[in-house]
């Protein structure tokens, strides 16, 4: 059972553990002569990688990928691409006075009862670290969308910290990158900062939102009625560790609106395409990309690793109190925003590949 994989023709088969020498990717089905490198990777990784500011835990990982198969020249070959991260700074000793303690919002009694074992170093295999993989194949995921589809641009962003808010009347793209929570709202930022620093120094955490958009984005990706595009685009979101909820284009808030409101008016342009009033839909109809913007949130929940005592049970039953010590994110979101683009660009190249596949040049002209 590939329940490690994702993906139909572009598929992902991640592998490791937090606290294990090295995890990484398995990656099947990139067409070949798509140009890349470690270095093309490693761009995409460092965006992710702990303890580059004290917003973030401070464990110290460089995250440097190695390409072991499928590249040959600075080219795929079309063969199964390995991807290696290795671990280079766990502290397992970190975890030992838990080892016996389920931690309250973490995975911990979950595994322990499907599997009866449970890797209590950082999680195992259910640690935020596992992203980093995911990161890895998404990189290789935009270089063949560059070359299949090159208008194709991808961007995430924290909308939302805790209960505070962006204003989008103060969006500006080029500020994502001059702040460490990849926000467009400088105001946002620099009130968040104060916010994050007092839970974290009180040994608390928070949740966040983050959107992600992808922009020229062909018409056509997906396929009625359990190969939408939507469908494996919320599949995807929801498998990133801490997710707990995730919403297309209006989302949540389509159920407030009236069908006039809702309703995308559709008109002809110059150019023989068509042309919409407004994006509610977020860039899908029917499980089929419009060709507009097509917009992803997320949810992710507070950090269940914190300083503040929480009750809880052993393995054998009995109550005790638990207090997380290590390394942590006082906002797991943060570092999510990478993780929310890499699993964008790696559903959006597997619907071009199916769609490729499937339909090729064919399919409705307008006029």
């Amino acid at each position: 059972m590939s329940i490690n994989s994702f993906g139909h023709l572009f598929r992902v088969t991640t592998w490791g553990e937090s606290h294990g020498p090295a995890l990484g990717a398995t990656v099947d089905g990139c067409p070949p002569g798509v140009a890349v490198d470690e270095a093309a990777l490693q761009g995409w990784l460092d965006a992710r990688k702990p303890g580059q500011n004290k917003y973030t835990t401070q464990r110290r990982e460089p995250d440097a990928v190695r390409i072991l198969s499928g590249v040959f020249e600075g080219q795929t070959t079309g063969t199964p691409v390995q991807l290696l991260i290795e671990n280079t700074d766990q502290r397992s000793k970190d975890y030992g006075d838990i080892k016996d303690k389920f931690r309250p919002g973490h995975a911990d009694i979950t595994y322990f009862q499907k599997y009866g074992i449970r890797d209590y170093r950082g999680g195992g295999r259910s640690s935020a670290r596992e992203t980093a993989a995911r990161v890895a194949a998404g990189g290789l995921a935009r270089a063949a969308l560059r070359r299949l589809a090159p208008a194709v641009s991808i961007s995430g962003y924290m909308v939302q910290m805790g209960p505070h808010k962006i204003d989008r009347d103060r969006f500006d793209a080029d500020e994502i990158a001059r702040n460490p929570f990849w926000t467009p709202d400088a105001v946002a930022a620099a009130d968040w900062a104060l916010y994050l620093d007092g839970l974290r120094k009180s040994g608390n955490s928070c949740g966040a939102v983050i959107e992600v958009v992808a922009r020229g984005v062909p018409a056509g990706l997906g396929a009625p009625v359990y190969g939408k595009l939507d469908t494996d685009l919320a599949a995807a979101m929801m498998s990133i560790n801490a997710v707990k909820g995730v919403e297309i284009g209006e989302g949540m808030a389509a159920a407030g609106l009236t069908g006039e409101a809702n309703a995308d008016e559709i008109f002809l342009g110059n150019d023989g395409q068509p042309v919409y009033s407004s994006n509610h839909a977020g860039g899908i109809l029917g499980g089929i990309s419009t060709g507009q913007e097509v917009v992803v949130r997320f949810a992710v929940k507070p950090t269940s690793s914190i300083l503040k005592p929480r009750q809880t049970i052993t393995r054998q039953g009995a109550a005790t109190e638990i207090v997380t010590r290590g390394r942590h994110d006082p906002c797991v979101g943060i570092r999510a925003v990478p993780v929310g683009e890499a699993m964008m660009a790696c559903v959006l190249l597997d619907h071009l590949l199916l769609h490729r596949g499937q339909i090729g040049d064919a399919g409705g002209r307008l006029g």
